[in-house]
């Protein structure tokens, strides 16, 4: 018996207005914060500016991804367009990594010759950061619980909220002791902070483009709830890997020398749903153990 499921939720709440909102306020922003921080020869702003890029295109793939996800398979692209958006986390990590290179080793040079800055303009540029990004969190705050596209651009404004607000703690510092070494210190934290979530988003978008069990999901508590099954005897050829950012698929041969009724297979997916978010599983029943095994 060889059978498949996907069981489908309620339409998901449009965050299209969110995305237009938070990409417009965040791409104003980056183009403020880059004025300024030449003119005032910031690198804390300039730093921050390359973060605020980040955001842009982190709330665009997020978004793409949305979009990506309602778009239906054609006999080619049987999975429709959904792994484009590992693509996208893919490239965007890797930018934000050549980017941060950049900016760390100007900061290095200023560390060997300071550079005047006025503390006054990196505090208010700052200050707008704050609610730019804090405001934009709070657009997404409602949704973040149930998708993690949405969990996503919630933590990542949040995060940035909270870096404008050193730079504003680093802009007040330079105004009481004129010390300037403290902007090329504060961008070398804030790169610090990009390249530790770049990074991680480097390495998780990599794991899912080789098709590697997606984190938040536990392969061997996956396969232990199959092997608990009434009936199931053995599990072979177990495969879990992401179709996109958002969506777990799952494979596996179900050794059952009684066999199943028709139910089965159709309430076995329902659960992988609720135990492990496992959307898309794809069962074969076997009456023994002699198939193949590629699994592990």
């Amino acid at each position: 018996m060889h059978d498949h499921s996907h069981c489908d939720h309620h339409k998901p709440a449009s965050y299209n207005t969110a995305f237009a909102v938070g990409v417009t306020l965040n791409v104003a922003f980056v183009i403020v914060e880059i004025g300024y921080g030449v003119m005032s020869k910031s690198l804390s702003l300039l730093a921050d500016a390359g973060h605020n890029v980040g955001d842009v295109l982190g709330l665009l793939m997020g978004w793409g991804a949305a979009y990506l996800a309602t778009r239906p398979p054609t006999a080619r692209r049987t999975y429709g367009y959904r792994r484009s958006s590992i693509l996208a986390a893919l490239a965007n990590s890797a930018l934000l990594l050549v980017a941060v290179g950049a900016i760390a080793w100007e900061a290095i040079q200023r560390l060997s010759e300071p550079v005047h800055v006025p503390g006054g303009v990196v505090m208010a540029v700052a200050a707008v950061g704050i609610f730019v990004n804090g405001g934009t969190a709070l657009m997404f705050v409602r949704g973040r619980k149930n998708d993690m596209n949405i969990e996503g651009a919630y933590l990542h404004m949040l995060t940035d909220a909270i870096v404008a607000f050193g730079v504003v703690i680093a802009g007040w510092a330079m105004q009481l002791t004129s010390a300037w070494w403290i902007d090329p210190i504060s961008s070398l934290v804030i790169v610090a902070l990009i390249t530790m979530g770049s990074w991680n988003l480097l390495r998780r978008s990599f794991d899912l483009a080789i098709d590697a069990v997606p984190q938040g999901v536990d392969p061997t508590a996956v396969r232990s709830y199959l092997e608990s099954r009434p009936g199931v005897e053995g599990v072979s050829d177990l495969h879990i890997w992401a179709m996109s950012t958002t969506e777990t698929a799952l494979t596996a041969h179900l050794v059952m020398p009684l066999g199943c009724d028709e139910a089965f297979v159709p309430n076995l997916a329902h659960e992988l749903i609720h135990e492990f978010s496992i959307a898309h599983s794809t069962i074969q029943i076997d009456r023994d153990f002699g198939g193949c095994s590629l699994a592990v």
